[in-house]
Order: structure tokens, then sequence, then C-alpha cells
């Protein structure tokens, strides 16, 4: 097959693939499992990173909506419950993790109380 007429196949075939790909990364995607384990521990390391930050005693109780984002790593943004240690209503907040695999790291970028009717 003639070089040029491969590559023109190629283009054509590698050319919506590109656009479907440049489209999806940086855009903000809903997880669907919140209940996930993986998602679950990002969503625990948030509040423990907020209580060493903060020096509070926060407490985990659980994720309740999130999205992700593909930059270089993934950003997960959480809505998480915790409370603080009593038997008070937990309080809702969100927290941007960003998850670097390759480096086995995890960095909290924020955290920040949610009105409740927010989240709603």
């Amino acid at each position: 097959m003639n070089p040029s007429i491969f590559l023109f196949l190629l283009s054509i075939i590698l050319l919506p693939l590109h656009i479907f790909a440049s489209e999806r990364v940086g855009d903000w995607g809903p997880i669907k499992d919140v209940k996930d384990p993986h998602v679950v521990k990002i969503g625990q390391f948030a509040v423990s990173e907020y209580n060493i930050q903060s020096k509070s005693g926060l407490k985990f109780v659980n994720v309740v909506r999130g999205e992700f984002q593909i930059v270089s790593g993934t950003n997960y943004r959480l809505v998480v419950e915790a409370n603080d240690g009593t038997n008070s209503a937990g309080k809702m907040y969100e927290a941007v993790v960003l998850e670097q695999p390759w480096r086995k790291s995890m960095n909290l970028i924020s955290f920040t109380p949610l009105l409740r009717n927010r989240f709603l």
C-alpha cells in the first residue's frame, strides 16, 4: 500500500478519536458509585488531611456524591459528610483532592463547608 494512502486512512480513523479524547480531558464527570472503596478512601483522606492542616477533629461519615476530572492525574471533587465525633448530625463539605497514582500521592486542594441546600 502506498504510504500516503496509508497515512490518509490512518488520519481518518484517528481524528475522531482525538476529538473525542480532547473533549473528555479536563471535563468533570460524575462518579457513579460513591461507595466504591477507592472513592471512600479519597474521602477519608480529605477529612484526615483537613484535620491535620486545621487541627480539627472531624470524623468521616461517608461520600454523598462526587465528580472526577482527568488532568495530570485525577481531581476528585467530593461532597463528604463529617461530624465532630458526637452524636450530632454530620455536616457537608466539598473536598477537592488531586491524586497522582504514579507518584503514589494525594493532595488536598480545598475543603470547604457547604450550606445544606447547596448540595440537595
